[in-house]
């Protein structure tokens, strides 16, 4: 097992249901977090692909991480940070895959890589970002993508699939607050004949290149992956304010 970094109070804080405080020299900011249900994402393959589904999903050849197959809650942490605290200012703190509900005691940067790319062989504070242009972050399986996403040659994604001025328009769905809230929705993949699905939000401040990160239990076993959209005003670990 690679390097763990410990968990450390109000640092790294996925799935919390919380108010939380922070001092950052003479500014204190203080956030109230709540967790967002966003059913199950079907990982069929076990392949599963961190993405910002509007500018960097592909039909194939898609950054990826080894899981093991199955159904698994996804949920988004998100921190309301108004200063008065009255849910005028929210923001997705981490889009969250569930393996386990075993207290996660470690966590470590995980490296979404393409088949055929070579381990970069980094560092435990180094990480592969989830590059986001579009605001948007999201977990999809990789052979479901391949399997039933149209050829981009004859269906334009952009116009017939985000944007199609339909109610079932990805973009649509994500504005929807009666879907699960706005800013997020659970997409059924086009042709999906066994609920193959693909799960997004909103990325918190927006475009950038965030972390994707894996919790571990006390014997080493994955308990989640969070895309980690560095929200929280203070570094997970204290030596890196």
């Amino acid at each position: 097992m690679p390097h763990l970094h410990p968990i450390h109070p109000n640092r790294f804080m996925p799935l919390a249901n919380c108010i939380a405080e922070w001092q950052v020299d003479d500014v204190v900011s203080r956030y109230r977090l709540h967790t967002v249900d966003c059913g199950e994402l079907w990982l069929k393959s076990g392949r599963l692909v961190p993405c910002d589904p509007f500018t960097s999903l592909q039909k194939s050849d898609n950054v990826q991480l080894a899981l093991p197959p199955g159904r698994y809650p996804v949920v988004v942490t998100v921190a309301d940070v108004s200063e008065a605290q009255d849910g005028s200012n929210e923001r997705e703190a981490y889009l969250s895959l569930v393996l386990s509900d075993r207290p996660a005691v470690g966590w470590r940067f995980l490296a979404p890589l393409r088949v055929d790319d070579e381990d970069p062989g980094l560092d435990s504070h180094q990480f592969i970002g989830v590059t986001v242009d579009a605001g948007v972050v999201a977990f999809v399986d990789a052979e479901a993508v391949e399997r039933l996403m149209p050829d981009p040659d004859e269906l334009d994604w952009y116009d017939e699939l985000f944007y199609s001025g339909e109610d079932d328009a990805w973009g649509a769905r994500a504005e929807d607050p009666d879907h699960l809230r706005a800013g997020c929705a659970n997409i059924t993949l086009p042709n999906a004949a066994d609920g193959e699905n693909l799960i997004f939000a909103y990325s918190g401040w927006g475009d950038g290149s965030y972390a994707v990160v894996g919790t571990y239990d006390a014997e080493g076993e994955l308990t989640g992956v969070h895309i980690d959209l560095a929200i929280l005003p203070v570094a997970p670990m204290p030596e890196w304010d």
